[in-house]
């Protein structure tokens, strides 16, 4: 093994445990992406959302490979994404539960193209994929914005495993 300059030795075992507790220590925000397919309201939360380019504008959420809702999200002519508000743990919490129980009570918007958006997130954006890049055991999902809305409000925020909200 040999030691970096900051005293971390490199090829140490990286199991996922550890990985995941490391990861986790960068807080990040969440969103929830939706869709109408087939006439059904599809939808899955991630806390992997980025900010990619202005020009085209592209954000990026990583999706497991082994994830059974994104093969039928895909399929969407539009997806949408709404960054989720400090008071949506719970709907975070749905939408990552029971598939057929993912939006029951929950405001919704959905455009001609089959992108649905939650009427209480912070931002909610109409986008298309632009390309998906394999990285290990996910996906990197690049998507070209389309349509934009935003309000004011502080967002969801997800560290350490758990939902929390910003200071101040």
């Amino acid at each position: 093994m040999t030691t970096a300059p900051d005293g971390l030795k490199t090829n140490q075992d990286l199991d996922p445990r550890r990985l995941r507790d490391a990861f986790g220590i960068f807080p990040s925000g969440v969103v929830a992406v939706a869709a109408n397919v087939d006439g059904r309201l599809v939808g899955l939360a991630a806390s992997s959302f980025t900010s990619v380019s202005l020009d085209p504008p592209l954000v990026s959420i990583s999706v497991a490979k082994t994830s059974k809702t994104w093969p039928d999200l895909r399929r969407s002519a539009h997806l949408g994404v709404t960054i989720l508000a400090e008071h949506h743990d719970e709907v975070c919490r749905q939408l990552a539960g029971p598939v057929d129980e993912r939006f029951d009570g929950i405001g919704l918007s959905s455009s001609d193209d089959g992108a649905v958006t939650l009427d209480e997130g912070l931002a909610r954006f109409d986008c298309t994929i632009y390309r998906e890049v394999e990285a290990g055991d996910h996906l990197i999902v690049l998507l070209q914005l389309h349509a934009v809305q935003h309000s004011a409000g502080q967002p969801l925020v997800f560290h350490r495993s758990a939902f929390g909200r910003l200071a101040g």
